[in-house]
């Protein structure tokens, strides 16, 4: 008797289940690292047999960050793509890593490790003063009232107390203290004519200097001004002034109206010189006012705040008025 066994040997591959493995991701290098954004992304290799449905970075302080922490949506496809991650800390170590997602899962890239910037800091000048810096917008700005007495080479910067040789308007740097009084240099700083911020010595320090009309003008519209108002002379603008501002009435007079100091910059009220007449003080409390080293005519541009509005004011002044001084870093 002979036994048939009959054994299909057909296969129908199309039948078979889909074999799909997460993609694979490389993940770039980061780059333009900021106080609170930076940039990074990657490239999807592979979308592991399946559509590509999301791709981006995460990251987290956590050494292994996934797309339950921050992450970004860059498209859904396979190939290279760049992403911006912002509302990061200042200051704080972070971790990103690239991901992209199919219908089998998510994949990632290897970790990179990064630090923002930090938004704040010190530089000391000539005399050994060290002032509280801050970063607003691409600008780094001291956040107190310059103090030095010296020029970055060593010279002395002359100290006039005398009214009267104040008043005949020096054309040659000078400084003096509100009131003649050295209480008020450690709240206020000093006061200081054109001529000495404009000297070739530098009153700055070293990787500093006096700003220009046009970096005021920077400042005031990342604050909000619109390109016309911070070319405009008079009150300009609507709350810049009083994100500059100092909060509270402890050196400013009440109400110091709208101060938020939003930006770090603390202003402070330390008055001015007057170049004229008697060689008095005024407005200590009241306004602050701030040189520019750019000259109109014969005379300088300069920013004036006030306790009574929360806008910047722009005007041009005499050269030999008391002012004080705010740096920016170069």
């Amino acid at each position: 008797m002979c036994l048939f066994i009959l054994w299909n040997c057909s296969n129908d591959k199309g039948n078979e289940p889909n074999l799909t493995i997460v993609p694979s991701v490389t993940t770039a290098i980061v780059s333009n690292v900021t106080e609170a954004t930076a940039e990074c992304g990657g490239s999807v290799t592979s979308g592991g047999g399946a559509a590509v449905t999301a791709r981006g970075v995460c990251w987290s302080t956590n050494p292994t960050p996934t797309i339950a922490d921050n992450k970004t949506s860059d498209g859904s496809d396979t190939g290279s793509f760049t992403s911006s991650m912002t509302g990061l800390t200042n200051s704080t170590p972070y971790y990103v890593r690239a991901y992209a997602t199919n219908n089998g899962g998510t994949g990632y890239g290897g970790i990179e490790s990064f630090t923002t910037d930090d938004s704040t800091g010190t530089v000391t000048d000539f005399n050994g003063n060290v002032y509280q810096t801050i970063k607003i917008g691409d600008q780094w700005w001291m956040a107190e009232n310059l103090k030095v007495t010296h020029y970055r080479n060593g010279d002395p910067i002359p100290l006039v107390t005398d009214s009267v040789t104040w008043s005949s308007g020096p054309t040659t740097g000078a400084y003096c203290e509100y009131d003649n009084n050295p209480a008020n240099v450690a709240t206020y700083g000093r006061l200081y004519n054109w001529y000495a911020v404009d000297d070739s010595r530098n009153i700055a320090p070293a990787g500093w200097h006096v700003p220009t009309d046009e970096e005021w003008k920077q400042l005031e519209m990342f604050l909000g001004m619109s390109q016309a108002e911070a070319d405009g002379v008079a009150s300009r603008g609507t709350d810049e002034g009083g994100k500059l501002k100092e909060t509270g009435t402890t050196h400013w007079n009440s109400p110091n109206t709208g101060a938020t100091n939003e930006s770090g910059f603390a202003a402070l009220p330390g008055g001015f010189r007057q170049a004229i007449v008697n060689g008095g003080f005024f407005h200590q409390g009241e306004y602050a006012y701030f040189w520019s080293t750019t000259e109109v005519s014969n005379l300088a541009w300069n920013r004036r705040l006030y306790y009574l509005n929360s806008q910047v004011t722009r005007f041009d002044f005499r050269k030999g008025v008391g002012q004080s001084v705010r740096c920016v870093r170069d």
